[in-house]
């Protein structure tokens, strides 16, 4: 986080020694919203680039037949989404521990969080590959169709590179963001898919290779943004919060198990949500194309910039079908605007917590069940799957902006300001006890 707006933030956006700004409202708001855009663009950029990858590789898959197309979209939305909401919500604890650091001016911790946080994720993903060596099984199990399921099981197994991938690109993103230092993720993100672009279509298209040329193409999208990140940062990029590899890393792992923990069930309750109405279309009529054009809305409402590359991986019913959903879409745009601004919020407030419970009530016991009545018992298929899910996104939507609204920010700011004074004593206790020694 950058010192300015830290410091802006737990003066309560007074100048020093208490005095209130002389500056104009909208001068503030230009000025605080230019502060903004310099962290959030190219995180905006870096993340839809970031998510292009599997967008462009569904894209080139879809060129090859449904039932390859049918399997990738399985395997992208249930199982790799799986893995990468609890990674995503784990290293998502990282930001906080790294901003904290970054703000109390202890530098030196920042390199030490990551390194942290490397070995909890490493060890945690570990436990989630055999849910990759046993996709046929398990979507068989779950009633999926039986050539769709033995699809999605080979190129599952393409997909064990990847999931190793998320460890260092989103650690390393986090790390990178809380100093300002965004361009350079912004950078190689763009090179990336570039470069995923014109080798999926040289191995798929041109050459023919078939799911060994896309995949061979996604691995490589997904890794050479890490061997760029990790180089700036071990090369010199963070002299001052990247001092090499240290034991310090192994000692106190378990407040960074805790916060992953409690940031990791915040987020994936969310992340998974999509996973269950994929699930769900699976084990209705013509599950091949429902499947495919339930797969493609939800990539096109997760990555709006996307729209032609998601409507040309579809075979022609596959579009008659997207049309079908695309004012069901419509609204998921729309919601979809307002509701990761009021989670952001909620997560910069530390309520993690709440919002947890807040997730399982909205989607799991208000949004699923809705979208099987309709899409089952009143036979509306996937529309009424849909239907459910934007319900309750909508429910979620509405609780946030009252717990937001109803929230003392003059409160919240003298909460953080407290954290942050605590924190920085105890951080520099242990450094007057060596001296002592």
């Amino acid at each position: 986080m950058d010192p300015d707006i830290h410091e802006n933030l737990l003066t309560n956006g007074k100048g020093q020694k208490g005095v209130p700004s002389e500056e104009k409202l909208k001068d503030r708001l230009w000025s605080e919203t230019k502060k903004m855009w310099v962290v959030a663009g190219p995180a905006i950029f870096t993340r839809c680039s970031t998510f292009g990858i599997t967008v462009i590789s569904q894209a080139f898959i879809g060129h090859i037949g449904a039932t390859e197309l049918a399997g990738y979209a399985l395997d992208s939305t249930v199982f790799l989404r799986f893995v990468n909401g609890i990674v995503l919500g784990m290293a998502s604890g990282l930001e906080t521990l790294c901003g904290q650091a970054y703000g109390a001016n202890q530098y030196h911790m920042l390199g030490v969080y990551l390194q942290r946080s490397w070995m909890v994720l490493f060890t945690c993903t570990i436990f989630l590959v055999p849910l990759f060596c046993l996709t046929t099984p398990i979507l068989k199990a779950l009633g999926q169709d039986e050539a769709i399921a033995e699809e999605a099981g080979v190129i599952a197994l393409w997909f064990i590179p990847v999931v190793f991938s998320f460890i260092p690109s989103l650690t390393c993103q986090m790390f990178l963001q809380t100093q300002s230092k965004n361009m350079i993720i912004s950078y190689l993100a763009f090179c990336s898919l570039s470069l995923h672009i014109f080798l999926s279509w040289l191995l798929t298209v041109r050459y023919k290779f078939g799911i060994p040329g896309a995949m061979i193409s996604t691995i490589l999208a997904y890794w050479l943004p890490n061997m760029g990140q990790l180089s700036f940062v071990m090369c010199g990029g963070c002299r001052d919060t990247w001092k090499g590899f240290s034991f310090l890393a192994f000692k106190d792992l378990w407040p960074i198990i805790k916060l992953s923990l409690s940031s990791g069930a915040m987020l994936c309750l969310e992340l998974w949500y999509n996973t269950v109405l994929i699930l769900l279309t699976g084990n209705m009529e013509n599950a091949e194309v429902e499947i495919n054009a339930l797969s493609i809305c939800l990539n096109i409402n997760g990555w709006e910039m996307m729209l032609a590359f998601g409507f040309l991986a579809a075979a022609s019913e596959v579009a008659a079908a997207v049309a079908e959903l695309s004012p069901l879409l419509a609204c998921s745009i729309l919601l979809n605007s307002v509701q990761p601004v009021l989670s952001g919020v909620a997560v910069g407030a530390g309520w993690q917590s709440i919002v947890a419970y807040v997730n399982i009530t909205c989607y799991y016991l208000v949004g699923i069940p809705v979208g099987v009545v309709l899409g089952y018992v009143f036979h509306m298929q996937v529309k009424g799957v849909w239907i459910g899910m934007l319900f309750g996104t909508f429910v979620q939507t509405i609780v946030l902006i009252v717990i937001t609204c109803k929230t003392d920010w003059d409160n919240q700011v003298s909460i953080a300001r407290k954290r942050v004074n605590r924190w920085f004593v105890e951080a520099e206790e242990p450094s007057a006890n060596q001296q002592g020694v």
